[in-house]
């Protein structure tokens, strides 16, 4: 964020119900559809047309569905630490942990395929409380709806630049899985970093916001 924010106006907004945004219930209708249309209202509000859309993790998903739907409003695509379009199906699997367990320990039980073992262990903390902070019936929602979205037919839609980081042992997908997608979409790049890790957004976020910088750059003519 300091970076990217030193050279672009930067909107970073929470998804509806997570974080500071309002808890949505259990039976909330969740779809692609509509998280997308949150963030492109959210930007008519400010004025913004177009933009360079940068997703980690699952916002990455909702990104290159967001590309693909709205090529109209995205001049470049920066997807960090994501996973494939259509994922193993480990949705009930999920679900069942977070409705017996809790948000926390769910958050608590998958931090070392997150963050690696060499993160600090008082950051390591920090990033379990802040997602226990989640309110349950959000957490369930979501993922019931979206985590687990198959978008194998958006990537070849992305019509803008694309850039793809991930790392070397990334436990959502092997290189040759993020590649299989990454080229499907022409104008596209791939970096690989060193780690056994894939929320490189929060453990390599220097290197990260770097290559972003740099991918939009060049790829974009922009200043």
């Amino acid at each position: 964020m300091p970076q990217l924010a030193r050279h672009y106006r930067v909107v970073r907004p929470d998804t509806r119900g997570f974080a500071d945004s309002t808890p949505m219930p259990r039976d909330f209708p969740w779809s692609m559809d509509l998280v997308i249309d949150d963030f492109v209202q959210l930007m008519d509000s400010l004025g913004i047309n177009r933009f360079h859309l940068v997703g980690a993790k699952i916002g990455g998903t909702i990104a290159r569905a967001f590309a693909a739907h709205r090529p109209d409003r995205v001049r470049t695509l920066t997807v960090v630490g994501s996973p494939v379009p259509r994922r193993p199906d480990g949705k009930a699997a999920l679900l069942k942990a977070i409705e017996e367990n809790g948000v926390e320990a769910r958050a608590r039980s998958g931090m070392a395929a997150r963050l690696g073992a060499s993160f600090p262990p008082e950051a390591v903390e920090w990033w379990v409380k802040f997602m226990g902070r989640t309110p349950p019936s959000s957490v369930l929602g979501f993922v019931n709806a979206i985590n687990f979205s198959d978008i194998s037919a958006d990537i070849p839609k992305i019509q803008c630049p694309m850039l793809v980081i991930t790392t070397e042992g990334s436990s959502l997908a092997s290189i040759e899985q993020t590649r299989a997608w990454q080229q499907q979409v022409p104008d596209s790049e791939l970096l690989v970093l060193p780690g056994d890790f894939y929320h490189i957004a929060v453990t390599d976020p220097d290197r990260c916001a770097a290559a972003t910088l740099d991918f939009i750059k060049r790829r974009s003519g922009a200043r």
